[in-house]
């Protein structure tokens, strides 16, 4: 069951809130000390991101339970930058109702298409919500690691064809 809350567009002083969450939900999937150390720049979040309003908070009663956000590609697309649940909420729907903004924030902008890199341990996540996999790109934190890609074409009613 979904959590009662809203969601809002993130502020820059949880910056490091949120940076926090997604360390605690990667490390979700049991990923040894070594390897999330590696990857906590790639957690970080992006101070022009926030003030662009790219960054999405899903709070409930003054407790922010996950994030995503909406960043830029080179060719003009938009991808998933990030999309992180707290660990006691995976499961609960919140992840799904993030895409789902996501998506829609997304078209509202113009987009026709999501890209997501997301982590091998939600390969199963991304394809219940109708996700596509598209191909695979190297980690920016771990030499010799590949992570799945994604996309999500996104409907004319302003949400994804996912269910």
């Amino acid at each position: 069951m979904v959590p009662h809350g809203q969601i809002r567009v993130a502020v820059p002083d949880e910056r490091e809130r949120l940076a926090g969450l997604a360390y605690r939900s990667k490390a979700y999937w049991g990923y040894p000390a070594s390897f999330m150390e590696a990857c906590r720049e790639e957690l970080a979040v992006d101070d022009t991101a926030i003030r662009a309003r790219r960054v999405f908070v899903w709070e409930a009663q003054g407790r922010i339970l996950g994030f995503y956000s909406l960043e830029d590609l080179p060719d003009g697309g938009v991808e998933l930058g990030h999309l992180f649940v707290e660990p006691d909420c995976i499961g609960a729907g919140v992840g799904r109702r993030l895409l789902s903004h996501a998506c829609e924030q997304a078209r509202q902008l113009g987009f026709e298409r999501l890209v997501i890199q997301g982590d091998p341990n939600a390969v199963a996540f991304y394809v219940r919500c109708g996700a596509v996999r598209v191909g695979e790109r190297a980690s920016a934190s771990i030499a010799g690691r590949t992570l799945p890609v994604f996309e999500i074409e996104l409907g004319a009613d302003g949400g994804y064809r996912g269910n």
